[in-house]
């Protein structure tokens, strides 16, 4: 009898123990995606110094550590606060003050991505800029640019703001404009403002410059791949119930829109040149996993296949755009991958995205207004990117003593001049011999 009085308290207790799990194996997940996310660091450091010249190596590697450590400072004492803080300014600012937490897994969580945006900047302009001005960038990218733009669609700004100028909330899950689209477009200015790599434009038209090890280019992207998985299927910010099949699925879909992207650009260079580029598709499967990252949580299995195989072609399009059209030298393609596929990721959420098993896109019955949402979306954080990068690189250039390092620099390699160190001392030793 005393078990039936007290049945109800112990159902209550029940779903408390179950709540209390859930938000337990949450945290979990948070901190293991986060610390995916934080590998990606070593995926992007092969891949810059794979597809570089071997004189640049420590140089590249110097960069890579210092936008994690000082990426993780800069958005703990400051970023976070701009990224999560209360709002300040209809949605544009917040702010919560120095050493600002909701939270140890977020924070961790989000300082990670925040290091992954600095990063996309560094394998643009390898190979000819001096150390001090990138290091000053980073701080100023990981403390102010992302996380101010950041907080406009994360922590519910204006871009959410349907009773304003959206027509519809504005999508991006994962970041494909948030991090990648942002870090991609201020990669751009840095790469216009530094300027070429000597050598790499010869009476106007590009040069190849192959990189010193594409085993090295080969591993990276494999493990950013991996982290990956982590970067978006963490974008839940939970596990139990239907967030477990929820996340389950963001994993799936980011796979198969990374293998379609590779296949694609493949197939691609294959067709065109007539032999297949191992370059090309590596970039691809990045194109592909850049072009699911916004709409992980809003893309059925053959949408986000689809979104992959067009943004494994699109990136061949642009970095061939960007290195001959424009005469911009982006050393790894990053402009490409992150910046142009990173708008193509965002747009298409409004062509054929969903919201469970209605359609929200242009061509399966949602309408336009989810288009124009990430249309705004998609030039809101094109023009914060460039007008930000633009001004604090013109301000870094007159107080830094320019951006780039001296020709002579350049041509002994930035291990030696900026660090006096190199990667491979029995190389450097057989051509002195």
């Amino acid at each position: 009898m005393s078990i039936l009085l007290n049945a109800p308290l112990l159902i209550q207790d029940a779903s408390e123990v179950a709540a209390a799990v859930k938000d337990d194996m949450g945290m979990l997940w948070m901190l293991l995606s986060g610390i995916l996310v934080f590998f990606m660091q070593a995926g992007f450091f092969l891949v810059e110094s794979g597809m570089t010249d071997s004189k640049n190596a420590v140089n590249i590697a110097m960069k890579n550590f210092l936008d994690i450590a000082v990426g993780s400072l800069a958005f703990w004492f400051i970023g976070y606060s701009l990224m999560y803080g209360a709002d300040q300014a209809g949605g544009f600012f917040h702010w919560g003050g120095f050493v600002f937490s909701q939270g140890a897994a977020d924070l961790f969580f989000q300082t990670v991505f925040a290091a992954t945006a600095a990063t996309i900047v560094s394998g643009a302009i390898a190979g000819r800029t001096k150390y001090t001005t990138y290091a000053l960038f980073s701080i100023i990218l990981t403390a102010f640019i992302y996380p101010i733009a950041g907080g406009w669609e994360w922590n519910g700004g204006w871009l959410n703001n349907t009773d304003g100028i959206m027509p519809a909330e504005f999508i991006d899950f994962a970041g494909s404009s948030i991090v990648h689209s942002l870090g991609g477009w201020a990669a751009l200015v840095a790469a216009w403002m530094v300027g070429p790599r000597i050598g790499k434009f010869l009476n106007g038209k590009p040069v190849e410059m192959h990189g010193h090890n594409q085993m090295y280019a080969t591993l990276g992207v494999f493990i950013l791949w991996l982290g990956w998985f982590g970067f978006n299927g963490g974008s839940q910010l939970a596990w139990g119930g239907d967030d477990s099949a929820a996340a389950s699925q963001v994993v799936l879909v980011t796979n198969l829109a990374a293998s379609a992207g590779a296949l694609s650009a493949l197939l691609f260079t294959w067709i065109k040149n007539g032999k297949p580029n191992l370059g090309m598709t590596l970039n691809g499967a990045l194109a592909g996993l850049v072009s699911i990252t916004a709409g992980c949580g809003n893309m059925t299995e053959g949408g986000a296949v689809l979104a992959g195989l067009i943004g494994g072609i699109l990136v061949v399009f642009s970095i061939g755009f960007i290195e001959k059209t424009l005469k911009i030298d982006d050393a790894v393609g990053a402009i490409s991958v992150h910046g142009v596929v990173g708008a193509w990721g965002t747009l298409v959420i409004g062509l054929w995205g969903v919201d469970g098993d209605t359609g929200i896109g242009l061509f399966n019955g949602g309408g336009v207004a989810q288009l124009a949402a990430q249309a705004i979306g998609v030039i809101a954080y094109a023009v914060w990117a460039i007008v930000l990068t633009y001004v604090s690189l013109l301000i870094l250039k007159a107080t830094c003593g320019g951006l780039r390092v001296t020709e002579e620099e350049e041509i002994a390699g930035l291990d030696i001049s900026e660090h006096g160190s190199i990667a491979y001392p029995g190389k450097r030793k057989r051509e002195l011999e």
